[in-house]
C-alpha cells in the first residue's frame, strides 16, 4: 500500500500559486506567440503578389515620362524577371519572421520572469493574513488556556471569515471547558464534607472500642473506601486547578519537591516493599509551587503504587543544555515493576485509566494530572516502558537562571 508523502516534501502553498500562475501566463503567452507569427506569415504571403510586381515593374522605368509598354494579351511575366524577385522576398520573409520569432520569444522569457515576481509578491501578500491565523491557532494550541483569539482585522474576504469562526469555536470550546471544570471542582468541594462526616463517624466507634470484633473488619474496609474516595477528590481538585487557574510563577526548585515527595511516601514505601532513591540535583523553574510539589509526588507515588515488592523507584532532578544553549529543568522517576506495552503508554496519562496490566491503590488519575500541570507551565511529559518492566517518566519544564 502506498503511502501519502510527507507534508514536510511538499511545496508552500505561497510557491505553488507562484508555480501556477506562472505556468498559466507561459502557456497563455507561448500561444500569443505563435498566433502573433503565424498572423505574421500569413500576412506576408497575403500581399506578396504586391511586392513582387512592384519588383518587376520598377526596372522597367527609365525616366519620370517613360511608361512601359503593355503586354500582349495572353502573355505572361518572363520567368528570368521573376525568379531573383522570388527568391530575395523569401529570403527576407524568413529573415522577417526568424527575427520576430526570437524578440518574441525573448520578451516573453523576460515578461514571464517577471510574472512570476510579482505572483510570488501577491500570493505572498495574500496569504500573510492567513500567516497570522496559521501562527495565533499555533500559540493557542501550544497554550494552557483558550482566552486568546485571533480577532482578525482587515476586509471582510475569506481569510476574515476563517478568523471569526475560529474564534467563535474557540469561544464555545472555551464555555464548555470551563462549565466542566467548575462543575468538577464544585462537586468535589462538596463531597469534601460527607466524606468527612462519615470518616469520623467510623473512627469514633473504633477508637472507643464500641465496635464488636466481627464488625470490626467491615469499618476498617469501609475507612479504607473514605480514604480512597478523599484521595480520589483530592486528585480531581487538583486536577480542575491546573487546567483552570491562571498560573502565578514564583522561583521553585524541583528538588525540593523530590526531597518532599521521598518523606511523604516513605512509609508507604517500606509497606509496599519498595526502596525509593533520591537523585535532588539543582533544578530552579518559575512556576506554582504547591503543583510542581503534586507533580513530583504524583510520579513517584506512581511509581510506588505500581510496583512489585523487592522493586525500586528513582527519583531525579536536574538540568540539561540543549543545541541551543537553553536550560531544562527537568523531573523523572525510574521504576521496577510490571511489563507495559508501548501502545498502553498514551492511555495511562488519560483520567481513570491504569493500564491492562497496572494494578494499585491510586485513583488513575496521577498521571492526568501531571500531564495537565506540564501544560500549564509550557513543558513537557514523556513516559517510555523500560526492558524487563516497569516505566521511566519524565518531565522537562523551561528552567530560570
Amino acid at each position: 500500500m502506498s503511502r501519502r508523502p510527507a507534508a514536510r516534501h511538499r511545496l508552500p502553498l505561497r510557491a505553488r500559486l507562484t508555480l501556477v500562475t506562472t505556468a498559466v501566463f507561459a502557456v497563455l503567452g507561448t500561444a500569443l506567440l505563435l498566433l502573433n507569427w503565424l498572423s505574421s506569415r500569413q500576412l506576408i504571403e497575403r500581399n506578396r503578389h504586391l511586392v513582387l510586381d512592384a519588383s518587376v515593374l520598377e526596372p522597367a522605368v527609365t525616366g519620370p515620362l517613360s511608361t512601359p509598354e503593355p503586354l500582349p494579351p495572353g502573355a505572361s511575366m518572363p520567368a528570368m524577371a521573376t525568379t531573383p524577385a522570388a527568391e530575395a522576398f523569401a529570403d527576407f520573409q524568413d529573415r522577417v519572421l526568424s527575427e520576430l520569432l526570437l524578440r518574441s520569444s525573448l520578451l516573453l522569457a523576460a515578461l514571464t520572469a517577471l510574472a512570476a515576481l510579482l505572483a510570488w509578491w501577491a500570493a505572498r501578500r495574500s496569504l500573510h493574513r492567513l500567516s497570522q491565523v496559521t501562527a495565533a491557532a499555533r500559540r493557542i494550541g501550544a497554550g494552557s488556556t483558550l482566552e486568546e483569539r485571533l480577532a482578525l482585522a482587515g476586509p471582510h474576504d475569506e481569510v476574515r471569515e476563517l478568523g471569526d469562526t475560529f474564534d467563535a469555536m474557540l469561544d464555545r470550546l472555551d464555555r464548555s471547558f470551563t462549565a466542566q471544570r467548575h462543575f468538577t471542582a464544585h462537586a468535589s468541594h462538596e463531597l469534601r464534607t460527607p466524606l468527612t462526616v462519615q470518616r469520623t463517624a467510623l473512627e469514633i466507634p473504633l477508637a472507643r472500642g464500641r465496635v464488636p470484633e466481627e464488625l470490626k473488619p467491615a469499618l476498617h474496609r469501609a475507612l479504607e473506601a473514605n480514604a480512597r474516595t478523599e484521595q480520589l477528590i483530592g486528585a480531581l481538585l487538583t486536577l480542575a486547578r491546573a487546567e483552570g487557574e491562571e498560573l502565578v510563577a514564583q522561583p521553585f526548585d524541583l528538588a525540593d519537591a523530590a526531597v518532599g515527595a521521598g518523606d511523604d511516601l516513605a512509609e508507604e514505601a517500606r509497606t509496599a516493599g519498595v526502596r525509593i532513591t533520591v537523585r535532588a540535583g539543582s533544578a530552579p523553574v518559575a512556576g506554582d509551587p504547591a503543583l510542581l510539589r503534586q507533580t513530583a509526588l504524583n510520579l513517584l507515588a506512581n511509581a510506588v503504587r505500581h510496583n512489585h515488592a523487592g522493586g525500586t523507584a528513582v527519583i531525579t532532578t536536574g538540568t540539561i543544555t540543549t543545541g541551543t544553549a537553553r536550560a531544562t529543568a527537568f523531573v523523572e522517576v525510574v521504576n521496577s515493576g510490571p511489563v507495559v506495552e508501548p501502545a498502553e503508554v498514551p492511555a495511562l496519562f488519560e483520567p481513570f485509566r491504569r493500564g491492562a496490566r497496572r494494578r494499585g491503590k491510586g485513583s488513575g488519575l496521577g498521571l492526568a494530572v501531571v500531564r495537565a500541570i506540564t501544560a500549564q507551565h509550557h513543558g513537557e511529559v514523556t513516559a517510555t516502558p523500560r526492558t524487563g518492566g516497569g516505566l521511566t517518566v519524565r518531565v522537562e519544564l523551561p528552567a530560570v537562571g
